[in-house]
């Protein structure tokens, strides 16, 4: 006989799961594992039903009502103790902006390099994680950057995070729909007052320019915006 209350709990199609372990990540809750190269429900009273999970790149979660074990907070906590972690995602209530952060020179003959320091002044930085509601997002000047630039771009913290708040994003690999539609509800409660979108020169990674734009006429907040193009050799080729 089936027990349970009835709520909201994770699915996992096996055929479809690849073991890629996108789902882990994304599970605060520590409530999925691969196991023998499949994702799976490590306990039900470790799921929250939510679905932070969702965003599986085969389509292999999904939320269904059925009886469950109650979700249990207390378990959860426990449950990542134990695992020595308190979660693989970076959730929105970890929102942090770094106080006194010094602005530094680029590198020179006279700088040493231990000299140098991050200007950095937020956490996270993955669009996905970013809440619309962020502190450091309000009254800001933004740098969307293409996951690549700032390897290939040496002067990258100097030429675009003075003074600017930084997401970073993958036209090419990353989810476009889910992308675009937080863009665009960023875009409308943020209070943002420039977008600056710098990308790399390869065709796919101008996607991240189409995004944008898209995202600025959905939610009707029609800010400033610049576009700035990084050659595969790091030099500045536009913008």
């Amino acid at each position: 006989m089936v027990t349970g209350t009835v709520r909201n709990i994770v699915k996992i199609d096996e055929d479809r799961c690849t073991g890629c372990g996108e789902c882990i990540i994304s599970c605060a809750e520590g409530a999925l594992a691969i196991i023998d190269g499949k994702a799976r429900l490590v306990s039900e009273k470790y799921c929250d039903g939510l679905g932070n999970c969702l965003g599986c790149p085969e389509g292999a979660i999904s939320i269904e009502e059925r009886p469950a074990d109650e979700f249990d907070e207390a378990a959860v906590e426990a449950h990542l103790k134990a695992e020595g972690n308190t979660g693989f995602s970076c959730p929105a209530e970890t929102v942090t902006e770094f106080a006194g952060r010094t602005k530094t020179p680029s590198p020179t003959v006279e700088t040493p390099a231990s000299a140098l320091q991050s200007r950095l002044g937020h956490w996270p930085v993955q669009l996905t994680l970013v809440p619309p509601t962020a502190p450091f997002l309000k009254d800001s000047d933004v740098v969307l950057a293409a996951d690549c630039v700032p390897f290939a771009c040496a002067d990258f913290h100097r030429d675009f995070l003075a003074d600017h708040a930084l997401l970073v994003a993958c036209p090419k690999l990353d989810d476009f729909p889910a992308h675009l539609e937080k863009l665009t509800v960023l875009l409308r409660q943020s209070g943002l007052k420039s977008l600056t979108v710098v990308h790399m020169e390869v065709p796919c990674c101008s996607g991240l320019v189409h995004l944008a734009r898209q995202a600025i006429l959905a939610s009707g907040n029609v800010v400033p915006f610049n576009e700035v193009t990084i050659g595969v050799r790091g030099d500045r080729l536009a913008g």
